[in-house]
């Protein structure tokens, strides 16, 4: 029997958990690895920390900036605050000291923007790479006794969706495939699509930090929707909670600036990857209050549907009824580039 291909982008859920159950802990480890766990938290102590690392590998322009928002994102959404980052940067061999420059720098900024402090990493030019790749570690720490955990969440707990879809998606395709989209879009919307980076931008530690102060023990927990878009995040959220979950369509934000790249590309923005978006697990009675805060501080939500009681229901709730929720083998952005559809 052929040995079984991967495909590009995450490792499928099912190898990842037959590995993640090999996995032995030792008893400082308080939140370890998970389908749908963004980060780990380890006991020092008395002290809890929170620990993660990503890596970017789709985004050549702004790397730096993306790759400190996406580990910052993951921290927050434990309800712990990002403070220290690892930055490990490998350059093409065509790279120039100019590029190192513009590398280094941008994550410097992003790190300033979001006052985490650039504690260490690792610099080298990689034989046969053909476009720079950053992979950070974050580390954060708690300021309250409360960790957001998948283990919170109970069935009819609400599923909000915080900002829009898909964020990141959006600004890498206009940054990446700017030659191709300009004639379909005009050079005012691109430009635009291309602003997403911090247009609404990719942070989410906001509205995180927001709900994690606000509600206390009633928000359950966070997740981020990154590679594999909504879809591919709530598929995750399901598993990591042990529940099944229903949605709404109606209530999924799509930008116009992301339906017009999508549209013109071919993508469904369901599975596009989705950094600048987030997911809460919210009590039903804290509902209200969760939307309202966000309202107050000027951050769109919207109650996007419920945790279900049987694992196996993870249903889209459309004008024409229900059907499964979609799942994507890859992010439409890998898709895209593997079939050569950008230039």
């Amino acid at each position: 029997m052929p040995e079984r291909r991967l495909p590009v982008g995450k490792v499928p859920a099912d190898l990842l958990a037959e590995f993640l159950g090999r996995v032995s802990l030792d008893d400082s480890v308080f939140l370890g690895p998970g389908i749908g766990r963004d980060a780990a938290v380890v006991r020092i102590g008395e002290q809890l920390v929170a620990l993660k690392s990503d890596p970017i590998t789709f985004a050549t322009d702004a790397i730096g900036w993306y790759a400190l928002n996406v580990n910052a994102n993951d921290i927050a959404c434990l309800g712990a605050i990002p403070r220290w980052f690892l930055a490990t940067v490998l350059l093409p061999e065509t790279a120039t000291a100019e590029l190192a420059r513009q590398v280094l720098d941008d994550i410097a900024r992003a790190a300033s923007h979001l006052g985490i402090t650039l504690a260490g990493g690792h610099t080298e030019i990689t034989a046969q790479l053909d476009r720079p790749i950053v992979s950070g570690a974050m580390v954060g720490i708690f300021d309250r006794d409360h960790v957001l955990r998948p283990e919170l969440a109970r069935p009819g707990d609400a599923i909000l969706l915080v900002r829009g879809i898909a964020i990141e998606g959006t600004a890498l395709l206009a940054r990446e495939c700017a030659r191709t989209l300009e004639p379909m879009l005009g050079s005012e919307l691109l430009a635009r699509c291309q602003t997403f980076l911090t247009d609404p931008g990719l942070s989410v530690l906001a509205p995180a930090r927001l709900l994690y102060q606000e509600l206390g023990p009633a928000l359950h927990y966070l997740h981020d929707p990154t590679e594999g878009g909504l879809a591919t995040g709530l598929h995750e959220l399901a598993t990591a909670c042990g529940t099944g979950l229903r949605v709404q369509q109606r209530a999924i934000t799509v930008y116009p600036e992301t339906e017009a790249v999508c549209r013109a590309l071919g993508l469904d923005p369901l599975g596009l990857i989705a950094s600048g978006a987030l997911l809460a697990i919210v009590a039903p009675e804290a509902v209200d209050r969760a939307l309202a805060v966000l309202a107050a501080a000027g951050i769109s939500a919207t109650q996007l549907g419920w945790l279900e009681t049987d694992p196996d229901c993870r249903v889209l709730v459309t004008e024409q009824g229900e059907r499964p929720l979609p799942t994507f083998a890859v992010d439409e952005i890998a898709r895209l580039f593997a079939e050569g559809g950008c230039s």
